[in-house]
This record gives C-alpha cells, structure tokens and sequence, in this order.
C-alpha cells in the first residue's frame, strides 16, 4: 500500500503551545506530545503526517500587524509544496473570533469556507497532476477560564463565539461535501492559559482525529 499522506494545517494549538499563565512567552510541545505526533503513532509507519501549525493563525484574516497569520494567504502554497496528499485536516477559527477581528461566527465560518475551496481547487499543484485531497472540518474546542489579563482581553468575546462553531462549521462541511469533526467532543482547553492544551489533551485529540482519519481513508471504525 502506498504511504497515505496527511498535512494538518492549524494554529498554536496544531504547532504545539505549552501553556503558560500570562500568555506568553512560551516553549512548544516535543513532537511526539503535539496532537499531529499523537495521531501519527496511532495511524502507524503507512501514514506520513505533515504539520503545518503557527501561533495566531487566522482563516482569511489580513492582519494589519502581521501579514504571515492570514491562514489562505499561505496554505495554497503549502498544499503545492507537500503534494500528493491524501488528505488536509484544518482547525482554525479560534484566532479569528479575538475582540479586535470583530468577526461574528458565520464570518468565521466563511473564512473556513473559503480554506475549504482551495483545498478543492488544489489539484495539479505546480506542474504536477496530483488530485486535490479530502479534507477534514475540526472545529476547535471552547475556551476555558484566562487568567492572563492582556490574553484575556484579547479573547474578550471570543468563548460564545467559538462555542457556536461546531454548528456553523458542521453545515459548512455538509454544504461543501467535506468531513467534519468537533474537537469539543473530545477535549477542551484544560491549558493554565484557558486557551492551550495540555499534554492529556493532545493525547486525546490526536486519538480522536486518528479514529476519524482511519475511518475516512481505511474505512475502519
């Protein structure tokens, strides 16, 4: 059987953000601790998994103070870089509901719409005439209490935001012919930040994530 590859594209809480107290600065997770790492040892040597996470990602936000957080600003060039793929599982949302975006949740859900799309319009790549892969909805889990009072601010609206994600982004994925998964039915953001993971809840997101990708591509439940 061929290598199955699978790129995940996400934030801080795909990259692997050891939470801490005030928010920053921090340190980053071992690979293996991270939820990719995870999913990776559970899917075994005919996987080859791709990480593909930065700190406050956005889906299709311009931020005026840095221009690298726009999450469709790169990831077509990511999907060129690493194909073929099998597959591209994305969780971002949780950066776009921050106070100062100002994005209510269907916003959000049009940014992941329009991730959604050009990973359907990413076949070919560069020269190449690889088919564009599945894709892999995760809506991200609800924040919990943030003791940090510049994060805090930051995320000053943000939890019923990221609470009403799952349905909108659910939708999205039936609307689009996509797979979805709600991260919140399997962790939550237990971090001392109240917006990270622990080590327990990388384990038990990648775990999920695995069962689902084994499902989707093995057709193994």
């Amino acid at each position: 059987m061929a290598l199955r590859q699978i790129l995940c594209f996400g934030d801080s809480l795909t990259w692997g953000w050891v939470p801490v107290p005030e928010g920053t600065p921090t340190t980053r997770y071992a690979a293996e601790q991270r939820w990719p790492g995870v999913m990776a040892r559970c899917l075994g040597d005919s996987y080859r998994v791709i990480e593909e996470g930065l700190s406050a990602r956005t889906t299709s936000i311009a931020d005026p103070n840095d221009a690298r957080l726009d999450g469709s600003a790169y990831l077509p060039t990511a999907l060129a870089s690493h194909l073929p793929l099998d597959l591209v599982i994305v969780m971002l949302g949780t950066n776009d509901a921050k106070s100062a975006y100002r994005r209510t949740p269907h916003d959000i859900a049009l940014g992941m719409a329009r991730l959604i799309g050009q990973v359907k319009s990413s076949a070919g790549g560069v020269g190449t005439a690889y088919p564009a892969p599945q894709m892999l909805v995760v809506a991200p889990p609800p924040l919990g209490h943030i003791p940090g009072p510049w994060l805090a601010a930051q995320f000053g609206d943000a939890a019923p935001k990221i609470a009403s994600l799952p349905a909108h982004y659910e939708a999205l994925a039936k609307a689009r012919g996509v797979e979805f998964l709600d991260a919140g039915r399997h962790v939550v953001t237990q971090g001392l930040d109240g917006v990270h993971f622990t080590p327990e809840n990388n384990e038990a997101l990648g775990q999920a994530i695995a069962t689902k990708v084994k499902a989707l591509l093995d057709g193994v439940d």
